[in-house]
């Protein structure tokens, strides 16, 4: 049995490449900082390969990612395979949404400021967009890609760029619903991926849990099982922590099926925007 490598710090993975902080730990595997033989600091995400099939999938995901362009999408500079991990080398960011959200929590004892989160987020929508549009070229098909783990934690931050990273449960396909195996983060995850599929719009409903938490602090759903089961089904959103005008918006992303649904992330949050700035109004015309 092959020695799975040692993550430490110190370590080399990689001739040249000495891991130097430890910055977190989460389902699928542990995200360090780097230094490379030259240049800036790079992530370094270790993804345990429990089975050679999975780390080929994995890999073919993610190569085709990478050979995508956009601006909120994080840069992967290379894959390789090591003693028992798929490694992703990753341009490095400051922090997640996840993080911000702990200082707000911190320094003004309350979730992310409306304004400032649709700023964020809206990155994040056309990230999600771009992905999830069937334009991408992958062995002579156009397909779409299914992020599959949108959540703060996954939403990085470069300066005041959102970076939409952690394409490890990427999914390509080639129609609007998919039969897929379930994976993922259950607290995020749409209704379809408790039976087995994937849809044009699970990404968005990821995106409002997202929404949610970050903007109220707490989740839509208090009642998500420990593990996928196809007899779970999910209840009404309890969206009391919103506004009433941003909760009809949400509502909409959060409908059990996926067609009825925003058309796309971009909306959501063009909508949301709209709401805080009449909202905003109705503020200035009250006062007077």
């Amino acid at each position: 049995m092959a020695q799975t490598l040692e993550l430490r710090k110190g370590a080399e993975p990689f001739p040249g490449y000495r891991l130097v902080q430890f910055l977190g730990r989460g389902g699928w595997g542990e995200v360090w900082k780097a230094q490379p033989p030259q240049g800036e600091p790079l992530a370094l995400k270790f993804l345990p390969t429990e089975s050679q099939l999975a780390a080929v999938q994995e890999v073919r995901a993610l190569q085709s990612i990478r050979q995508l362009h956009h601006e909120n999408l994080i840069h992967i500079e290379q894959i390789w395979c090591c003693a028992g991990y798929l490694v992703i080398a990753m341009e490095m960011a400051e922090g997640s949404l996840l993080d911000l959200f702990d200082v707000y929590l911190s320094e003004f004892n309350t979730p992310i400021f409306a304004d400032h989160l649709c700023f964020f987020l809206s990155q994040a929508a056309a990230a999600l967009d771009f992905l999830n549009t069937r334009q991408h070229h992958v062995n002579d098909q156009r397909v779409a890609i299914r992020h599959c783990d949108v959540k703060p934690s996954n939403l990085l931050i470069k300066g005041r760029t959102v970076k939409l990273a952690d394409f490890s449960l990427s999914v390509l396909t080639t129609s609007p619903m998919w039969f897929h195996r379930r994976w993922g983060t259950l607290n995020y995850a749409g209704p379809e991926v408790f039976v087995g599929r994937l849809s044009e719009w699970t990404d968005e409903y990821a995106l409002a849990v997202t929404y949610c938490q970050l903007r109220g602090g707490r989740l839509p759903f208090a009642d998500t099982p420990d593990q996928f089961t196809t007899t779970y089904v999910r209840p009404a959103p309890d969206l009391s922590m919103l506004s009433k005008r941003e909760r009809p918006i949400i509502a909409r992303a959060l409908d059990p099926v996926p067609q009825n649904r925003w058309p796309t992330c971009t909306e959501m949050m063009q909508h949301l925007a709209s709401s805080l700035t009449a909202s905003s109004a109705q503020i200035l015309v009250g006062a007077r």
